[in-house]
C-alpha cells in the first residue's frame, strides 16, 4: 500500500482511506474516544480510535515515541485546529499495528525544550525528532540541492579529493591519522582541499566543485567545528571579478531557491583596511550602524596626560557613538562594557553623556573645545553615549569593534530577518605573529599578491596585499577565496618571504612546486562555509543546530563517545606507546 505524509491530506480528502504511519506524540483519553497526535517528518495528524475498535485496548497502551502503523478513513473534524496543517480533519481508526515500543524519553520532544544542550547532544537521534533541529537539517539540504543545481547548469565538475593527505602547514593544527602500513609514518585529514583543488585546474578540469569536508584541529566557538563542511569551487582563467561574480550569482540562486529572498547584486565591496578602520572588524556587520570614528587629532595638543602618552607612542584614540541612549546606561553598566572590552586588551573605556550638561568619566580633564570638537565631529545629538578607546591601533579597532556588536545585540539594534551582504578585498599578505615573531600568511602560502606588490614580497611585508577576497552576511564570513599563483618563481618567492627553507619546501610541498612547472593556468577560488550558511538560513548562532552529530565545545561526541581510549593491540600495530597521561 502507498505510505503517505501525515501532511498530504487536507479538507479535500474526507472520507479517502489512508494507511499512515509515524510516531505517538501524544494520547488522550476523552469519555472513551481515544485521540493519538501521529507525528511523521511532515508533521501532525490527529487519529481517533472509538471503544468498538478491534484494537482499542492496545490503543489504550500507547506511549509517547512508540512507532505504529494505522489504516482508516479520512473525517472532518469537529473541534478544528488552525495551528497544524492537517487541523481541519481526523483519522478515523480501523486497524493499529505496534511496530516498535520506546523507553520513556529523556526529554519531551517539542520545539520549546527546556532539555540542557549536553542532554539533548547524548541523544541526539531523539533530537533530531524535534522540528528545530529537523528542520534546520532539511534546509541544509536544499542549500546543498540549489548549490549542486547551480553549480551543474554552470558546467562545474563535482571532484572529490583525498581524505588522508599530506601535513602541510594551512594555519591551524593537522588531526593526525598514523600508518599501520608505513610504520612510524602519518597521513593528515585536509583543512581545505587546497592544494587538490590547484593540481585539478593544472590537470586541466577547469571548473571544479566539491561538497568537501575539513578538518582543524582547533579551540571551538559557537560558529566553529573540529570537522565542518565547505562548497569548494575553483576556476581557471579567471580574475578576481569573475569569481566574485559567479560566487554572487551563486549566494542569490540558493537565497532564492531555499527562502525566496532576491538578493540584490552586485554586492558592496570594502576593502580589508577599511573594514578595519571603520568596524574594528574585517567581517562587519551592516545591519546597524555606529561607525569607528577617530578622534585623535582633536587631542593633538590636550592637556590631558592619558591621551597625550597614547598619541606620544603613536596611538590612537578613537569613539563610538550610541544613539539615543546616554540614559540607558548606569555606571554599573559602563563598568561591564569596561570589563568586557578588557577582554580584547583594551586598557579602558572612557564615556561622555551629551545632555542639556555633558557627564562621564573623563569631561573633568578635557576642555571646553575638545568636547564642543567631540560634539562637532560625531555629529552628537540629545542623549548620545560616546564611548572611547585609546592605545594602539589593532587593540583600539578590535576592541571597539567587538564593543559595537555587543551593543547592538544587547540594545536589539539588529533585524533578524535582515541581511547585509559584503565583500571585503584586498586582504594583507602577511600578518605578524607575535608567537613565532615573524610574518606568516595571512590567509595561506598560495594567495597571489597584488601585481603591484610582488617586489615588496621580501622588503615590505607590512605593505604587501593580496587577491583575496572574503563574502561577509551580517558579521559572519560564509566564503573567503583568492586568485592563486600560477608562476612558480613568484611561489618561489612567497616560500622565501614565509622564510621556508628548500629543505621545508621540498618536505612540505615539493609534489606541488613541481607540478607549477608543467603549464599552469591562472586560476582562482572560493570556498562557502555551508554550516555557516545554514546557520544564517536558519537563523541560528549554534553552528550545532545545523549539523545533524555535532561535537561539544571540547571537540567530543556525547552520543557515541568519541574520542575514546583504543586497546593495545590497535596501538601496536600502528607502532605506538603511549606515555602515562597526567
Amino acid at each position: 500500500m502507498k505510505q503517505y505524509n501525515n501532511t498530504a491530506f487536507n479538507i479535500n480528502d474526507v472520507n479517502k482511506e489512508v494507511t499512515l504511519y509515524g510516531w505517538v506524540q501524544k494520547k488522550r483519553n476523552l469519555g472513551g474516544l481515544i485521540f493519538i497526535d501521529l507525528r511523521d517528518r511532515s508533521g501532525i495528524i490527529q487519529i481517533v480510535v472509538g471503544p468498538d475498535n478491534k484494537d482499542y485496548e492496545l490503543a489504550s497502551s500507547l506511549k509517547n515515541e512508540f512507532v505504529i502503523k494505522v489504516s482508516g478513513k479520512i473525517c472532518e473534524r469537529e473541534n478544528k485546529n488552525s495551528k497544524l496543517i492537517t487541523g481541519d480533519i481526523e483519522v478515523l481508526v480501523s486497524s493499529i499495528e505496534l511496530i516498535n515500543s520506546s523507553l520513556d524519553i529523556p526529554f519531551e520532544i517539542t520545539d520549546n525544550t527546556t532539555a540542557l544542550e549536553d542532554t539533548r547532544l547524548k541523544y541526539r537521534y531523539l533530537d533530531i525528532r524535534r522540528n528545530d533541529i529537523k528542520d534546520k537539517l532539511i534546509t541544509r539540504s536544499k542549500i546543498t540541492m540549489a548549490i549542486r543545481k547551480f553549480l551543474d547548469k554552470k558546467e562545474f565538475i563535482e571532484v572529490e579529493t583525498p581524505i588522508l593527505c599530506k601535513s602541510t602547514p594551512e594555519g591551524a593544527r593537522d588531526y593526525l591519522v598514523p600508518s599501520r602500513v608505513n610504520k612510524g609514518k602519518f597521513y593528515a585529514l585536509p583543512q581545505s582541499p587546497q592544494l587538490f583543488k590547484q593540481l585539478l585546474m593544472v590537470g586541466g578540469i577547469e571548473k571544479y566543485f566539491q561538497i568537501a569536508k575539513c578538518f582543524r584541529d582547533e579551540d571551538l566557538r559557537a560558529d566553529r567545528q573540529p570537522e565542518f563542511t565547505q562548497v569548494d569551487i575553483e576556476m581557471s582563467f579567471v580574475n578576481e571579478d569573475d569569481v566574485m561574480n559567479i560566487s554572487e550569482e551563486l549566494i542569490k540562486y540558493v537565497f532564492k531557491e531555499v527562502k525566496n529572498i532576491d538578493i540584490e547584486t552586485p554586492i558592496k565591496k570594502m576593502k580589508y583596511d577599511d573594514a578595519i578602520k571603520y568596524y574594528g572588524s574585517d567581517k562587519p556587520d551592516l545591519r546597524f550602524d555606529m561607525k569607528i570614528c577617530d578622534i585623535t587629532n582633536i587631542f593633538n595638543n590636550t592637556n590631558f596626560e592619558l591621551f597625550k602618552n597614547v598619541i606620544n607612542d603613536k596611538g590612537i584614540i578613537n569613539a563610538i557613538v550610541v544613539k539615543n541612549s546616554a540614559d540607558k546606561f548606569s555606571r554599573k553598566n559602563i563598568d561591564s562594557l569596561t570589563e568586557f572590552v578588557k577582554t580584547y586588551k583594551a586598557q579602558g573605556l572612557a564615556y561622555l553623556k551629551y545632555n542639556e550638561e555633558v557627564t562621564g568619566s573623563i569631561v573633568k580633564v578635557l576642555s571646553d573645545e575638545e568636547l564642543d570638537n567631540i560634539r562637532k565631529k560625531l555629529s552628537v545629538e540629545e542623549n548620545d553615549l560616546v564611548l572611547i578607546i585609546s592605545g594602539q591601533y589593532k587593540v583600539v579597532k578590535t576592541s571597539l569593534g567587538a564593543l559595537r556588536c555587543k551593543l547592538a545585540k544587547d540594545l536589539e539594534l539588529i533585524d533578524k530577518n535582515d541581511y547585509k551582504f559584503l565583500w571585503v578585498t584586498d586582504f594583507p599578505s602577511f600578518e605578524w605573529s607575535e608567537e613565532e615573531n615573524r610574518f606568516v600568511s595571512c590567509h595561506h602560502p598560495f594567495t597571489s599578491p597584488k601585481d603591484s606588490d610582488v617586489d615588496k614580497l621580501l622588503n615590505d611585508k607590512a605593505n604587501c596585499y593580496s587577491k583575496a577576497y572574503d563574502m561577509v552576511i551580517n558579521g559572519y564570513e560564509v566564503g573567503g577565496g583568492s586568485i592563486r599563483i600560477h608562476n612558480q618563481d613568484v611561489q618561489q618567492k612567497m616560500f622565501e618571504a614565509l622564510e621556508l627553507s628548500e629543505e621545508q619546501i621540498k618536505d612540505k610541498f615539493g609534489f606541488f612546486v613541481d607540478a607549477l612547472k608543467y603549464g599552469t593556468p591562472p586560476h582562482g577560488g572560493l570556498a562557502f562555509g555551508l554550516d555557516r550558511l545554514t546557520m544564517l538560513l536558519t537563523n541560528t548562532e549554534n553552528i550545532r543546530d545545523v549539523i545533524a552529530f555535532p561535537k561539544t565545545a571540547s571537540a567530543n561526541c556525547l552520543m557515541s563517545e568519541c574520542p575514546s581510549n583504543v586497546d593495545n593491540v590497535q596501538l601496536k600495530d600502528l607502532n605506538i606507546k603511549l606515555d602515562d597521561l597526567q
